[in-house]
């Protein structure tokens, strides 16, 4: 199985357009060593030529142009990508389908709480049924016996993981979670057994969550802030980490922490945000995640399992 990380950041990407915090007036001004990201999205493959897209990123028209792997290969018009499997409803997730729209027909494959976002207070597949068809919803579960595949991808099996993290801020799910709204993925190779598991948004670990990470091959983990009070303290947001459903890399309850109670032979921290000091290749944050065996993803990293 293979799989591309198309994107590593956070929502705003790294830059973020209109930031001026430490890590953004570093990369700008060539201060800092730092490698631009875009926008947290990846796919898996089982043959490098039959794709899952898994979340749509505002940066997907450019994530493609520099994916040879997602480049069409015959006609005059196509895509290797056969299906788009949403985590859950944040925009920075979803916004890259109505770039895709020029590609439309295309099966989306998401909870039921997750389509009801997308066709009412954010109402993508309302208003792309206007393009060669529009977007085909392709209804899963969020529990681990709602294992479910992508058409066109064989070999490969999706596993749906509740886990705990929060709603966007225009869902009427905002800070009263329920079932559906955020998933994590174990991503099966099904000829060998062996997994990935996907886990761009987390804000605290389950017993369930521990039991696959126990096993899994590669994890691909939520590494959005350093601290839960990053923002705040740099100025640039008023919320918390956890209350915007993201656990903090650093402390006795961060990502760090939870991935060094298992011995995975690939940890990777993805979906980082701006203002996280990791960013900085020569700063002691970042040093202190690779010390503990943990990468720090980058757009077009490939993973093979």
């Amino acid at each position: 199985m293979q799989i591309l990380v198309l994107g590593s950041a956070a929502g705003g990407g790294f830059p973020q357009w209109n930031c001026h915090c430490s890590n953004c007036r570093g990369l700008r001004a060539g201060t800092i060593k730092a490698t631009p990201r875009t926008q947290s999205s990846i796919a898996v493959s089982p043959d490098g030529e039959n794709w899952a897209l898994i979340n749509a990123s505002p940066d997907i028209r450019q994530q493609i142009n520099q994916s040879p792997q997602l480049w069409p290969a015959q006609g005059a018009r196509g895509t290797n990508i056969r299906g788009v499997i949403l985590s859950d409803s944040q925009i920075d997730h979803t916004t890259g389908l109505i770039t895709l729209r020029e590609g439309l027909p295309l099966d989306v494959y998401c909870s039921d709480v997750v389509y009801e976002d997308l066709t009412s207070a954010y109402p993508l597949f309302t208003m792309l049924k206007h393009w060669h068809g529009g977007l085909t919803f392709k209804p899963i579960g969020y529990e681990q016996k709602d294992v479910f595949n992508v058409d066109g991808v064989e070999n490969i099996e999706f596993v749906p993981v509740t886990i705990e993290s929060n709603a966007p801020p225009y869902s009427k799910y905002r800070d009263k979670v329920v079932a559906g709204n955020n998933i994590g993925l174990k991503i099966v190779d099904t000829t060998s057994g062996k997994y990935l598991f996907y886990l761009p948004g987390i804000v605290e670990s389950t017993p369930e969550v521990e039991k696959i990470l126990a096993n899994a091959s590669c994890v691909l983990i939520d590494g959005t802030l350093w601290l839960d009070d990053e923002m705040i303290a740099q100025g640039v947001g008023t919320k918390l980490g956890s209350q915007m459903g993201h656990m903090p890399v650093n402390g006795d309850f961060g990502t760090v922490a939870l991935l060094n109670k298992f011995d995975i032979e690939r940890k990777i921290l993805i979906h980082i945000n701006n203002t996280n000091p990791i960013l900085n290749e020569e700063s002691p944050q970042h040093q202190f995640v690779l010390d503990n065996g943990v990468e720090i993803a980058v757009d077009g990293m490939e993973i093979t399992i």
